[in-house]
């Protein structure tokens, strides 16, 4: 059977397809809208169809190509049903060449762009950039400024049909400048705008456990369910976990034993310092509080040594060790917590179970992203003895002032709780993100499904 596009795109994009005399394409959407997969076919089709066109894609960091486009324009090949035989596919280089015209997609990460503009061949000009990620480049780069710089850079040589497809899942906040981009970008007549979501793409291409995916968050906070599956920038809320609630407190069975427990700490001077601890439900699929310890030297009038607050630890884990049974802890430490880490090895090295320590991952938004999900579907409790971390829940908010501005910046006040319960779901996410519903977008890394 003779494949056509419209087995393999959603109708929403079909009309853009063939359409060359568009130069800017703006493509967003929501969960497994299938844009990166549009863009792959597109890309694909651009250097078998026309001997005299080439491709570039790029992503702000170029330790990011690998596993996300350059896996997926391998796909596209795999979609439109042509052998690989047929293209010289190489990793480094990242390039992908049709042998019978020579036509390449050339893969490069922004501050790598004159290194690609070298080996590029004159005799195939760029007639496609793709853009994927487009945030980081407003979040990490200069925004519109960079993307003028990369137009000029690679409309060179061009008589027509030159185009840019830029790919974002919009944020959360109305005003993050690469929004205001946007609706500017949306006024020019050489432009245009397509916005899609799960519900464009039939459900035999992405299976019902992912709908059913999307209905569960749908459910549980519709708000969350509107920006993560429906692409809507819904505003952000100042309190950071909005969805916290009477149902996440609840103290642990006593009866229950725990193999692992999981234990976040941040540290200060005279700022607090705490351990919230944690225990791993494997059968209930669950992540209960535990237990804290909190110590302020400001609070308190005395300031402890890292020795001293590494004792502490000893006796919090020992009274956890003894309740629970537990064979191993997991400490995940305020990474700038050095002096802190060494004592703490120092004074469990001979103790009857194992404590293993890691450096916390420290990605702010992603550890409030996962810390929303763990909420929401009610994996996370908080146990009534941290109560420092109750509170901390119910004030725990972005500055007023970052949001106007298009940013998300908790305000670094009373947040020492909030910090280590972060930095323990972080470290604890291979085990937790089994527990939630499928996300085609933290499992994939941004590669959609079709």
């Amino acid at each position: 059977m003779h494949l056509k596009i419209s087995d393999i795109v959603i109708p929403k994009y079909l009309p853009i397809f063939n359409n060359k005399t568009i130069k800017h394409i703006i493509l967003t959407s929501g969960r497994a809208g299938t844009k990166s997969s549009y863009a792959a076919i597109k890309a694909d089709y651009q250097i078998v169809s026309d001997k005299h066109g080439s491709v570039v894609v790029l992503r702000k960091h170029h330790n990011k190509l690998r596993k996300t486009v350059y896996k997926e324009m391998l796909r596209g090949i795999n979609r439109l049903q042509i052998s690989k035989k047929k293209f010289m596919i190489t990793k480094s280089p990242m390039e992908i060449t049709y042998r019978k015209y020579g036509t390449t997609i050339y893969f490069a990460g922004s501050d790598g762009i004159d290194d690609t503009k070298g080996i590029i061949d004159e005799d195939q000009p760029i007639k496609l950039v793709i853009l994927d990620e487009l945030t980081e480049f407003f979040d990490d780069g200069e925004g519109e400024d960079e993307l003028s710089n990369i137009e000029a850079t690679f409309v060179r040589g061009n008589t027509g049909g030159f185009q840019m497809i830029y790919l974002y899942n919009p944020p959360k906040n109305p005003n993050a400048s690469i929004n205001k981009w946007c609706k500017k970008m949306e006024k020019r007549k050489d432009c245009i705008h397509i916005h899609t979501d799960y519900r464009d793409v039939p459900v035999e291409w992405l299976g019902q456990d992912l709908i059913d995916s999307a209905k569960e968050m749908e459910e549980s906070d519709p708000k969350m369910y509107r920006w993560v599956w429906l692409g809507e920038s819904v505003g952000v809320d100042e309190l950071i976990y909005y969805m916290y609630g009477n149902r996440h407190q609840s103290r642990p069975d006593k009866d229950r034993k725990y193999d692992r427990i999981y234990i976040g700490g941040d540290y200060g001077q005279q700022n607090a310092t705490t351990f919230q601890a944690f225990g791993l439900d494997t059968y209930r699929r669950k992540f209960p509080g535990l237990a804290e310890y909190y110590h302020s030297g400001r609070d308190s009038g005395y300031q402890k040594s890292p020795s001293e607050y590494a004792r502490d630890l000893v006796e919090f884990l020992d009274e956890l060790h003894e309740e629970y049974e537990n064979r191993v802890f997991y400490i995940f430490l305020d990474p700038s917590a050095k002096g802190l880490a060494e004592e703490i090895r120092r004074a469990t090295r001979n103790l009857q179970y194992s404590v293993l320590m890691r450096d916390a991952e420290n990605d702010v938004a992603l550890g409030i992203s996962r810390v929303q999900k763990s909420l929401i579907f009610d994996v996370l409790s908080i146990s009534p003895d941290q109560k420092y971390a109750d509170e901390e829940f119910g004030t725990y908010e972005y500055d007023k002032k970052s949001i106007e501005k298009g940013k998300e910046v908790p305000v670094k006040l009373s947040d020492h709780c909030m910090d280590a319960i972060r930095y323990v779901v972080m470290g604890a996410w291979d085990k937790i993100k089994h527990w939630l519903p499928r996300d085609p977008g933290e499992e994939k890394q941004n590669i959609e499904y079709i």
